[in-house]
């Protein structure tokens, strides 16, 4: 037994170099797991040395119980990492752009982070959250500039007003220019471009004008093509026709006559205007008659110069017999005041009057009504005659002017064209031409055979009031309110002479009907003067009216002129020397 005692250190001794590399194996096995902390272990008892028997006494030593097997380590949590600062990412790409990163991790937008294989979250700081904002907002407006810059956008305002309204949005905003405009389109644009809207906008717009224009020429195919102008009627195709030949005839009449002056030696133009000059120069206050209780407005002889016909504020017109200014008869109708009297060209019974009541009336000598022209939306201004006897021409304030048929007191003609009231109105004697002129400061002349405007005499600073035609067949006079006489070349198409004429407005302008030798102009500064028309030189002065002098007509051979006046009375103006050698041959 004791030899048995003795010799157990020995297996104790194996047993735990047994054990030890049991341990040995056991920290391999845990080195070997990944990831797992190091557990400790127990070091195995260590019996102590061998002392030999002969001199020491073996202690008694307890049988020492066998080392249990160690169980596998439970697997434990892992600790969280540390947190890492945050990575700042680009924005997302947008509209088929590539990604600029260089990770393969997932989008790490969210303030939160999630470790890997872990659900626990955490959250970054917010000075880090507002630095990545601000770094994201750059980097976003960074790339709309870019993208802005590279869009192709109209420099024309009006094409950038028409893109915007395409997009729907504002065409212009309080106090924006243009540049500011167009710039406004580009950020536009480039958002859109963004959103990936743009194109898909600019092709929906394309398409729908495309499909409007085919719509818009399918109808215009289907549609009835209608002239440009407004057709006139069937008279006034005949009139035009009827003033053609009317005014062919005499048009040749007045070029024969004229070839005839040159090519005669015994014809002396010059001496024939200094005659010419030198009677109208001697002309002279004949009578002076008290003409209405109201200012009058307006006078006119007729063809022969036996009658003078005189209108009034009264609306009363009055015919006076030649040379004793004698009444004749009297004319009422109209129930507003008069503005002109007229007498025709080719009838010596005939005349008609205008008034503020938008009528014109044609009379006859013996007061009788005849006929009525009604159509005008606002008073009228002046009234003429055309060289044939057969048209009237009235303007009015309704910025027209308009022809009449005399026979049937038809109207064939509404004509616009003045940008204000039209005032005057003239005929030229061939009848191929009318002018008018107006508070627009401008004079129009209108071929009538065809209804154009072919001329537009610009030069007054203010409106027009006066205007004739001279027998030559190509002066024209103009005078208004700004105290001027021009003459108007129709070959040259512009203003020949400028006339100072008065020191106040010019009311009425005429030329000497038979030859158009002298002009004759009336104006508010109570005064007419009559005008030579070779170099339009001061003739002679004919002061004597009162107040304001607002028309005057001369007789056919140029012997005498009469003048009415707002101081109401009618002066006549003849020739001091009497002799059939002073009158001139009327054609």
């Amino acid at each position: 037994m004791e030899v048995d005692e003795e010799n157990q250190p020995p297996s104790t001794a194996v047993e735990s170099s047994t054990a030890a590399p049991d341990s040995q194996t056991m920290d391999s096995v845990v080195d070997s797991t990944p990831l797992q902390p190091i557990q400790p272990v127990i070091p195995p008892v260590i019996p102590p040395p061998i002392v030999p028997s002969a001199l020491v006494v073996p202690p008694v030593v307890p049988t020492i119980a066998p080392i249990p097997a160690v169980p596998a380590p439970p697997v434990l949590r892992p600790l969280a990492p540390l947190p890492r600062p945050p990575v700042l990412r680009p924005p997302a790409p947008q509209n088929g752009e590539m990604r600029t990163s260089d990770s393969d991790s997932e989008d790490d937008s969210s303030p939160a982070r999630t470790a890997p294989g872990s659900n626990m979250e955490y959250e970054i700081s917010e000075e880090s959250r507002l630095i990545r904002e601000r770094q994201e907002k750059a980097m976003q407006e960074l790339l709309m500039k870019r993208r802005a810059s590279a869009l192709a956008v109209p420099t024309n305002d009006m094409a950038v007003r028409a893109r915007l309204r395409r997009l729907g949005e504002p065409i212009t905003l309080f106090g924006e220019r243009e540049m500011e405009r167009r710039d406004r389109l580009r950020m536009i644009m480039a958002r859109l471009d963004a959103e990936g809207q743009l194109e898909k906008l600019m092709k929906a717009h394309e398409e729908e004008e495309a499909a409007a224009s085919a719509a818009t020429e399918d109808t215009e195919e289907e549609m009835l093509q209608y002239p440009f102008y407004t057709e006139g009627s069937k008279t006034l195709l005949n009139a035009r026709i009827d003033i053609a030949k009317y005014s062919l005839v005499r048009a040749a009449s007045r070029l024969h006559r004229a070839q005839r002056k040159r090519d005669d030696p015994d014809e002396d133009m010059d001496a024939e205007i200094d005659w010419a000059l030198k009677q109208a120069g001697s002309l002279d206050l004949d009578f002076s008659e008290i003409g209405d209780d109201r200012p009058l407005s307006s006078c006119s002889f007729s063809q022969d110069g036996q009658l003078l016909a005189t209108c009034a504020l009264s609306g009363v017109a009055k015919l006076w017999s030649m040379p004793q200014v004698k009444k004749v008869s009297t004319l009422k109708g109209h129930t507003e005041r008069l503005t002109d009297v007229t007498f025709s060209p080719t009838h010596n019974n005939l005349l008609a009057t205008a008034s503020a009541d938008r009528t014109a009336r044609l009379w006859n000598t013996e007061g009788t009504h005849l006929k009525t022209f009604e159509g005008h939306l606002d008073r009228l201004a002046r009234i003429a005659f055309h060289p044939s006897g057969k048209y009237l021409g009235t303007t009015s304030f309704d910025k027209t002017w308009r022809l009449w048929d005399i026979d049937t007191g038809e109207e064939l003609l509404l004509q616009e064209g003045h940008s204000r009231s039209v005032y005057g109105i003239a005929f030229h004697q061939d009848g191929s031409l009318v002018a008018s002129c107006g508070l627009d400061s401008l004079a129009r002349v209108w071929d009538l055979r065809t209804g154009r405007s072919i001329l537009a005499l610009e030069g007054h600073v203010k409106p027009v009031l006066g205007i004739s035609f001279s027998a030559n067949g190509y002066y024209l006079a103009t005078g208004g309110e700004d105290n001027a006489c021009r003459i108007w070349d129709l070959r040259k198409k512009k203003s020949v002479y400028i006339i100072p004429a008065h020191a106040n407005l010019i009311s009425q302008v005429k030329f000497e009907p038979q030859e158009g030798y002298f002009l004759v102009t009336a104006s508010y500064d109570m005064t007419a003067k009559i005008w030579s028309a070779r170099d339009f030189k001061p003739v002679k002065t004919l002061s004597g009216h009162e107040a304001k002098v607002t028309s005057l007509d001369v007789t056919g051979d140029g012997r005498n002129i009469a003048t009415v006046s707002h101081d109401r009375t009618i002066k006549l103006w003849s020739c001091s020397s009497n002799g059939e050698d002073q009158g001139m041959d009327v054609d």
